[in-house]
Parts: structure tokens; C-alpha cells; sequence
């Protein structure tokens, strides 16, 4: 669209709307009535990335949003394809992350009349976004898209929905009679914390004799990495990354406790939560998991999260990196952990023996291979800088956590806060859209790896190289060798039992892709070398690793609850 043009229709307005927002790419599966708005979007020059299911575009565009900071966006049909997108929207809820779904749905003039498609979309997104709204008309269409983005950003990030009605978007309106905003929208204003609160905290901080700062993933979000590395560096605590809070500071730093995990949580008499919420994935900070007289400090920029946990000693309310910052200029210049306090040096000595008691599983070689022994393969040819790491799946993910390294921030993804499967293949292409120079590497369990597999033919036919290293035991949690599954009767297989040795590899193979079908580590080594090496002119690599289906334990019990009470 020319902007000299007398009219325009209700898609090409929104198109340049999004283009006025700085949206670079839009992740979508075209359909009545969104083709004309995908086309649109096209000849803004954004780039618009066509999945198989939207499912995953809805998980591409969280995953989007939580890599850029601004609201990954994504567009689906009406009814069922706003449907299937909620899957997303949830996901991105419980993440918090910005995220902008654009649905089309039913003529307006259709609507109690059994139009095509017609769902009140609006009001089914309403309960799980922060805004969800269908514009009055095309000419507020501008305002709206602004308005929506901000919402999705300020405050808690979270998702937003968009109705586009099919006459709004084929009705035409006079270009000259729209009023687009001069900028996009601005980032979210930034709130320090209340000075007696930092105060108090650094007081509980400094009298601690066991203290620990754990890092969670919306420290990573608040690109508060520079003043997270300073403050730990400053004081001499010892800290712990979330799962997606690896990589905020190296997981090589010598006061990363991430190899003694358990030892640093149950032992600490005060902790600093950066970033970090008091969830499952924490265990609710309460015994056994934690001593029952811990002190907790919290930094959230979500007023409503404060106080939550009843175990919140000191509440601090604001943008991270400025709370940090308070923190650190009103430290005293005495303060300074001992390094050699006996809880530090013990944390230490449970690091080496736990990574000698790892270094030990990753030269076992039977076949089929373990899970440490395939992880040791891929984990001493990936490189340190430039890689993105994603990770799914129930055994895969969680071992994954304690044996691959990360060393930047933002470059870890796994299956977040709600701990959703099926989100690997969208947040590995939304990776490869982020981060277009970097290594993308997606180690996915066999079951995680078919919510989503047909994405293969869109990473091949977008021209998005990355590499999927499939941990295959064939099933949920465990599966069976051949030989053991056939002489189970169909009727008595475990609802975790999925087929033996399938040829997921040959997915890539058809699709233009290269996979790889592997059972030894000397045939993983040097198909990921080949990965390596090949990757450009591969696109897309599929590596199918065949490892034990009966295998060592590797959950970590996420899921126990502390303190349960009596039914």
C-alpha cells in the first residue's frame, strides 16, 4: 500500500500499524478470513512464518516475546484456530511473557446467524489474557494495536488478544482519515523500590550466615544480567539459576551452586529471589526442601506476587536492574561473604562430588546408550558462546538442566512455569528468528518431539538452520525394546508405551532436511560433527538417538509438595 493512496482496506491497515510497532516477523497459519492480512503483512516487508499447527506458532510467538522483550505476534483463523492458539496464550500467561494473538473471526453482521466459524473469541480469550478486544471500527484499529502492545508489556508481561472481524478486515477506509501513532509504543516505565525495604534487605543480607541469591528467568527478561553479575560479584553470595535463569551469569562462575542444587536450597537461612517466584519449581520455598526458619527476600515488578508466600520476610517492588542497583549503592563497603565460610567450601565440596559421580555415567557404554552418555557426546561438541539451547520432555529437560552449560542470558529455553510439552519445535524457530547468527540446538524427548514434528517442513521452508537431537527411549518417562513390546498384548501396553525405534529421522529426509539414525556414541559424535560442519547446507538436522527405554531415575521430583495437607 502506498501511503498516497486514496483507500485502503482493514488488513493493509493493520499491517502498518504492526510495521509501526516494530514487529519484524509474524508467526501465522493463513486461512479464511486472514489471507488477505498475511499477505498484508508480507508486503510491509514483515516477515511472516507459516506453521503447521497453531499450537506451536502461538508457542513461537511467547517464546518470541520473552527473547525480544516486546510482544512476539502471531495470527490464526476464527474458531477453532483461536482454539488451538489458547494453548499459547496460556502458556505465555504463566510464563509472563508479551505476546500479541491476532484472530479473524465472522463477518460482525453474521453474528447469532451461524456464520461461518463464529465463536465470541473475545470473550473466551478474556479470562486468560490481560486485554482482549475486537476494535469498534477499522479506522481505531491504530490505537487499539498500541494500546494492546503497551498492556502486553507494562506491568506483568502477558498476552493480548486481537479480534478481526472478515468485514473489517476486506472493508476499505480513506488512507488520509487514519491516525497512526508517530512512534511505537514506548517500553514499559521502570519503578525503583521503596528505600527502607532495600535497607532491610541488605540488613537480612548482611547478618545471614548462610545466604544464597537464586536467579530465575525474569531476571533474564529484565536484561538485568550486567547489575545481577555485579551484585553477586560485589557481596560473595553463592547462587542459583532457575532452569531458564541459567546463563544471567555463567554457569562456570565459581559461586554458582547449580551441582548442589539441594544442599544450597535446604541449607540457606536467607534468600534473595531474583526474578524468581516461590512456584513449583522452587517447591513453594517451604520444608523439607528448605530449612523451616529461611527468610526470604523478593524482587518482582508485579505488585500482586508480593507477600504471596507467606514465607516473604522483605518485599521489594520494582524494576530488577534498578533494585539492584539500590541494593548495591547502598551496601556497605565492609560487606563481603567469606569465602571461606565453612557453608560455601561445603557447597563446593558437593559440587565435585556430585559432577566426579557424572563424569563417571558419561563413560558408560552400553548400547543402548544412557542419558548421560548421549548428553556427554553432544555436550563437549557444542560450543560456549552463540548457542541457543531448547530442551522438552520429562526425563530429557530435567537432566538436561544439571549437565549442559549456558553462558549467556536468554539463550535457554525449556517448557516454562507451566510446564507445557510440544513447545520445542516454535520456541527453537523462534530462537533461530531472534537470534539468526547463533547455533540453535533443540534436545527433545521422543514423546515431547511429536506434539509438533510436522514444523520440520517449516523450519526447512522458512530457511531456519538449526539442529534437533531427538532422546528417544521410546515412550513417556520409559518405553520398551523391541522384543519386550511385542510380547506385550496390545490391550495390557502401558499408556507411557509408544512404538519402538521409530524413524522420526526421516522427517528431515523428507523434507529436504538430513536426519540421522543413531545408537552408538561414536555414530552420535560424528553425526553432530557432520551437523556441524554440513549445517547451512543441511537447514534442518534431525539426530534420532536411541537410548536405554528402562534408564537410570532422572526426575527431581518438581511436583512434591511440602507440608501436605490431610484429605
Amino acid at each position: 500500500m502506498s501511503s498516497t493512496s486514496s483507500s485502503c482496506t482493514g488488513a493493509e491497515v493493520l499491517a502498518k500499524t504492526l510495521k509501526g510497532q516494530g514487529v519484524d516477523v509474524v508467526f501465522g497459519i493463513v486461512g479464511i478470513p486472514v489471507v488477505e492480512v498475511a499477505e498484508a503483512i508480507i508486503a510491509e516487508g514483515i516477515k511472516f512464518i507459516g506453521f503447521r499447527n497453531e499450537q506451536s506458532l502461538s508457542y513461537a510467538a511467547g517464546a518470541y516475546g520473552y527473547l525480544t522483550g516486546r510482544p512476539g505476534v502471531c495470527l490464526v483463523v476464527s474458531g477453532p484456530g483461536v482454539v488451538h492458539a489458547m494453548a499459547g496464550i496460556v502458556n505465555s500467561q504463566y510464563n509472563c511473557w508479551p505476546m500479541l494473538l491476532i484472530g479473524g473471526s465472522s463477518h460482525t453482521y453474521q453474528e447469532g446467524l451461524g456464520s461461518f466459524q463464529e465463536f465470541n473469541q473475545v470473550m473466551f480469550c478474556q479470562s486468560n489474557t490481560k486485554y482482549s478486544i475486537r476494535p469498534p471500527s477499522i479506522s481505531q484499529i491504530p490505537q487499539i494495536i498500541d494500546r494492546a502492545i503497551k498492556i502486553s508489556m507494562y506491568g506483568r508481561p502477558g498476552p493480548v488478544y486481537f479480534d478481526f472481524p472478515a468485514n473489517f478486515i476486506q472493508g476499505s477506509i480513506s488512507f488520509n482519515s487514519l491516525d497512526f501513532p508517530e512512534r511505537k509504543a514506548f517500553d514499559p516505565p521502570k519503578s525503583l523500590a521503596d528505600l527502607t525495604s532495600i535497607k532491610l534487605a541488605i540488613e537480612l543480607l548482611s547478618n545471614a550466615k548462610r545466604p544464597l541469591i537464586i536467579v530465575g528467568k525474569g531476571a533474564a527478561f529484565a536484561r538485568a544480567e550486567q547489575g545481577v553479575k555485579e551484585f553477586i560479584e560485589k557481596t560473595g553470595i553463592p547462587f542459583l539459576p532457575t532452569p531458564m535463569g541459567k546463563g544471567v551469569i555463567s554457569d562456570t562462575h565459581p559461586l554458582c551452586m547449580a551441582a548442589a542444587r539441594s544442599k544450597a536450597l535446604v541449607e540457606a537461612d536467607v534468600i534473595l529471589l531474583l526474578g524468581a517466584r516461590l512456584n513449583w519449581i522452587l517447591h513453594f520455598g517451604s520444608p523439607p526442601k528448605y530449612d523451616k526458619n529461611v527468610k526470604f527476600i523478593q524482587v518482582d515488578i508485579y505488585p500482586e506476587e508480593h507477600f504471596n508466600n507467606s514465607r516473604i520476610q522483605v518485599s521489594l517492588f520494582g524494576h530488577l536492574s534498578l533494585v539492584l542497583s539500590q541494593l548495591i549503592e547502598n551496601l556497605p563497603k565492609s560487606f563481603k561473604y567469606p569465602s571461606n565460610s565453612e557453608y560455601l567450601q561445603s557447597l563446593k565440596r558437593k559440587i565435585s562430588q556430585n559432577l566426579n559421580l557424572s563424569n563417571q555415567k558419561f563413560q558408560e557404554n552400553s548400547i543402548p546408550m544412557t542419558y548421560h552418555r548421549a548428553y556427554w557426546e553432544i555436550k563437549k561438541r557444542l560450543p560456549q558462546k552463540d548457542l541457543v539451547f531448547i530442551s522438552e520432555g520429562a526425563k530429557t529437560m530435567d537432566l538436561a538442566r544439571t549437565i549442559f552449560d549456558m553462558h549467556e542470558p536468554r539463550c535457554r529455553l525449556d517448557a516454562g512455569t507451566f510446564g507445557t510439552m510440544g513447545v520445542g519445535m516454535g520456541s527453537a524457530i523462534a530462537a533461530k528468528c531472534c537470534y539468526p547468527q547463533k547455533l540453535v540446538v533443540s534436545v527433545v524427548g521422543d514423546s515431547a518431539f511429536g506434539f509438533s514434528a510436522m514444523e520440520v517442513e517449516t523450519v526447512v521452508r522458512a530457511n531456519l538452520p538449526m539442529i534437533i537431537i531427538i532422546i528417544n527411549n521410546n515412550g513417556i518417562y520409559q518405553g520398551f525394546d523391541i522384543k519386550t513390546y511385542n510380547s506385550i498384548p496390545i490391550n495390557n501396553l502401558p499408556s507411557t508405551a509408544l512404538l519402538p525405534d521409530v524413524r522420526y529421522d526421516l522427517i528431515a529426509d523428507a523434507t529436504g532436511g538430513k536426519g540421522y539414525f543413531v545408537r552408538t556414541p561414536k555414530e552420535l559424535g560424528d553425526a553432530l560433527d557432520d551437523s556441524l560442519l554440513k549445517l547451512l547446507e543441511f537447514k534442518c538436522v534431525v539426530i534420532n538417538v536411541m537410548v536405554q527405554p528402562q534408564s537410570e531415575k532422572t526426575g527431581f521430583a518438581w511436583v512434591e509438595s511440602a507440608n501436605k495437607p490431610k484429605l
